[in-house]
């Protein structure tokens, strides 16, 4: 069980992780209506184009874009849900995950993705922030991570079938590197304890008083 000073700190960190994933869903949405009144043209000029290395700095801009609202409708719950559960720990941590999980979706879809085509949408990060839920708590050995792991991947189990090719014109590859991402984030921003140093046992041949003289 947590004590006072870590639940204080916990329930702080879970305020800024609330406002955090509030704030990033007005960003998109934002984008979402000048996106729309420009008729998509961000979506195209700001997406991802496979293998084409002036479209690399695209992996950065993508997961902000969609191409419709029911696009973005789609997206917008599961990423609320997932990137709350994923920040609520600690939003520095947080973010260092993002990161790896925007970079890791957006080559994924550089590299793998048919050419001549556009890939933008948050559906990669979003199945990021899923696997690193899933894995965090196996990682940091915290039971109620893995409690919640569990309860996420069996009450949206659903989103184990966006890895697989199934529909056309949905990105499975930045499903896929996305979720890949996200369990790698959960080792390498793992919870790193340290190591308690057991005293050495007493040595029976020393004596703590001196003799007594006769």
């Amino acid at each position: 069980m947590p004590s006072g000073a870590e639940a204080q700190a916990m329930i702080a960190e879970a305020r800024k992780a609330l406002w955090v994933m509030v704030g990033f869903l007005v960003v998109i949405w934002i984008v979402q209506i000048v996106n729309w009144a420009t008729g998509y043209a961000l979506s195209f000029d700001f997406g991802i184009r496979a293998r084409e290395l002036s479209s690399l700095p695209e992996a950065l801009t993508a997961p902000f874009l969609h191409f419709s609202w029911a696009h973005i409708e789609s997206n917008s719950g599961p990423l609320f849900i997932f990137g709350f559960l994923a920040a609520y720990r600690g939003v520095r941590k947080f973010l260092g995950v993002t990161a790896l999980i925007v970079v890791g979706s957006g080559l994924g879809v550089w590299l793998v993705s048919p050419p001549n085509g556009v890939t933008a949408g948050a559906s990669g990060v979003v199945l990021g922030y899923f696997g690193y839920i899933i894995v965090r708590g196996l990682f940091d050995r915290r039971p109620i991570d893995i409690v919640i792991g569990l309860v996420m991947a069996l009450c949206f189990a659903y989103q184990f079938t966006a890895l697989l090719p199934a529909e056309e014109g949905i990105s499975w590859q930045g499903h896929l590197f996305g979720f890949g991402s996200g369990v790698v984030g959960g080792w390498v921003f793992r919870e790193r304890r340290r190591k308690q140093v057991e005293p050495a046992p007493a040595d029976p041949t020393v004596m703590l008083d001196p003799p007594q003289q006769p």
